[in-house]
């Protein structure tokens, strides 16, 4: 019997990678949503027999679809596939009425389990067909020639130029929309470990953005940050990191406002006059971009060697910081994360700031993980 499978993520390459990893020689009708509300109504249109539900979405994210299904009595089974790790956010989500909880990156063998561990999934169940229901196209993995000193000569792998340039020139670096997706899934599993980490160490619950990626002109950073900071003083630091053939910074940066409260959270007595507000984002600062980094280069299977932290500035507005560091940056590949606490005025900024020639490097991992 067919099987009526809805996968929902708003990332493209979440997806497929979910897709990609389901257990062979199930016979499932497979659909897609790309949010919250497009999910509900494929449910309501008889499409989810069986929901395969990731959380940090815009428009409706998981929690509302999870509170919507129970609410209306929708007939689905729901298993979240999620970054976002955090030991409540399972508990959550089992409250609210989902069979399991699945981490992100999905591996194929816990699933196969996890669905079969419910019966929704049995390997005795085979079908008359002779191939699955469900293909999926190989990944088709980049090829490129280097010379003999190592340089790129060619690649099969679009990076978006607008026209072909001399081997003497620079190409210029674009970001299409597959590879915003690309980065933007990526930074959302690393992402979720750092808030884990942080939600352990502060006994909170971590309230997870969507992460904002853009290439950009180190002014434009600046001035989207300036629309955001709401005229509120901040302090930050800055950690440089470099891998091969990729280099940047991570920028960690603290609203002055929250230090009282993180630092009750963390058990510090708080004496702004004594060098605990320094203390304090250095410790946040090792949690955040040392679990953030790690997660990105688990997924690209590389390694990143970090600098030692130095002090952008204390009670400054944001754009300043970046302002007096401006120097070190033209265009950048810029991934923002606003990290949030529930129940408390904390408002935690990471950047992580990739030079524009890091993205030949990020460009050709990425390959791996796109059709």
């Amino acid at each position: 019997m067919t099987t009526k499978l809805l996968i929902c993520d708003d990332s493209n390459m979440a997806r497929k990678q979910v897709a990609r990893s389901l257990p062979d020689g199930w016979d499932v009708e497979l659909s897609f949503a790309a949010n919250g509300l497009e999910c509900i109504e494929a449910i309501k249109a008889g499409k989810g027999d069986v929901l395969l539900l990731d959380l940090n979405m815009p428009d409706m994210d998981g929690y509302q679809v999870l509170e919507t299904i129970l609410a209306e009595d929708l007939p689905t089974l729901t298993i979240v596939i999620s970054g976002d790790i955090q030991p409540e956010a399972h508990q959550r989500v089992t409250r609210l009425g989902a069979l399991d909880f699945i981490q992100k990156p999905v591996n194929k063998d816990i699933l196969t389990k996890v669905l079969s561990s419910y019966g929704v999934f049995s390997r005795e169940v085979t079908t008359t067909e002779p191939a699955p229901a469900v293909k999926v196209a190989p990944i088709k993995l980049p090829v490129a020639e280097f010379d003999s000193q190592g340089a790129l000569l060619s690649s099969q792998f679009d990076v978006s130029t607008v026209e072909s340039t001399p081997l003497t020139a620079e190409p210029e670096m674009t970001l299409s929309a597959e590879m915003r997706d690309c980065y933007q899934e990526i930074a959302n599993i690393a992402m979720g470990r750092a808030g884990d980490l942080l939600a352990r160490l502060l006994n909170v619950f971590v309230v997870l953005p969507i992460p904002n990626v853009n290439f950009i002109e180190v002014s434009e950073l600046r001035m989207a940050l300036k629309d955001i900071e709401n005229h509120e003083s901040t302090s930050g630091i800055c950690q440089g990191f470099i891998s091969a053939g990729i280099s940047g910074e991570a920028l960690l940066i603290l609203n002055d406002s929250s230090f009282k409260d993180v630092a009750s959270l963390m058990n510090y007595q708080y004496d702004a006059d004594m060098g605990t507000e320094l203390e304090l984002l250095m410790d946040l600062a090792n949690v955040l971009i040392g679990a953030c980094l790690k997660g990105i280069a688990e997924q690209l299977d590389i390694q990143f060697s970090q600098g030692h932290p130095e002090v952008l500035g204390q009670h400054r507005k944001i754009s300043d910081l970046i302002a007096n560091n401006a120097n070190k940056w033209k265009r950048t590949l810029a991934i923002e994360i606003s990290y949030g606490i529930e129940n408390y005025p904390i408002k935690c900024d990471l950047l992580l700031l990739f030079t524009e020639k890091s993205m030949k490097t990020l460009n050709n991992k990425l390959a791996y993980l796109i059709d």
